[in-house]
């Protein structure tokens, strides 16, 4: 059985590439399938994320990486894919997924779409979170593969947080000061 997962993945996470390794360990194949939507300002091009997320996924056999433009159920019947792999976060992911589960079902009854949780250390990640803290200075070693992290603070022309630490004073606890007043 083959297994669609499209997204941005401007730029893929650990926690996409959990969904990826799971998704893998269930499916004969899964294509990790970048979307090439006009109307956004991605990071990185399409070539870019393609190849960032090849060399992520490199060890894992049954994993394609590709681009799409258009509608994903038209993308998977072009593959011959059964499924559509999505990935939950939160009840608000849930929502949002549901109603594009339930549109492409009235495009294709022959596509499932199969939601799988987001393992709990990556239930607050989205690559919007990883683009912020980076923008700001912050490290995203812990959020994403240290070759995408290179890119990402290339990008925003920094160096890694790790390399260059931001450092951050602790201000000293007050101290019992007398104060002597005036009469």
């Amino acid at each position: 059985m083959i297994a669609i997962y499209p997204g941005s993945f401007d730029p893929i996470t650990l926690g996409h590439l959990d969904l990826i390794q799971r998704g893998s360990r269930l499916f004969e194949r899964v294509i990790v399938a970048v979307l090439r939507n006009p109307n956004k300002m991605p990071l990185f091009s399409v070539e870019q994320r393609l190849d960032q997320i090849r060399h992520s996924t490199q060890h894992l056999s049954n994993v394609e990486v590709d681009s799409f433009d258009g509608l994903t159920v038209n993308y998977a019947q072009m593959q011959q894919a059964q499924v559509l792999l999505r990935g939950l976060r939160a009840v608000s992911d849930f929502e949002v997924e549901l109603q594009m589960a339930h549109t492409n079902k009235t495009l294709s009854t022959e596509i499932e779409t199969v939601f799988l949780a987001t393992s709990n250390e990556y239930s607050f990640l989205s690559s919007s979170v990883v683009k912020e803290i980076a923008r700001f200075g912050g490290s995203i070693d812990h959020l994403v593969p240290p070759h995408i992290a290179l890119d990402i603070y290339q990008c925003y022309n920094q160096k890694s947080p790790i390399l260059n630490p931001i450092s951050t004073e602790a201000i000293p606890p007050l101290k019992n000061i007398s104060v002597e007043r005036e009469a």
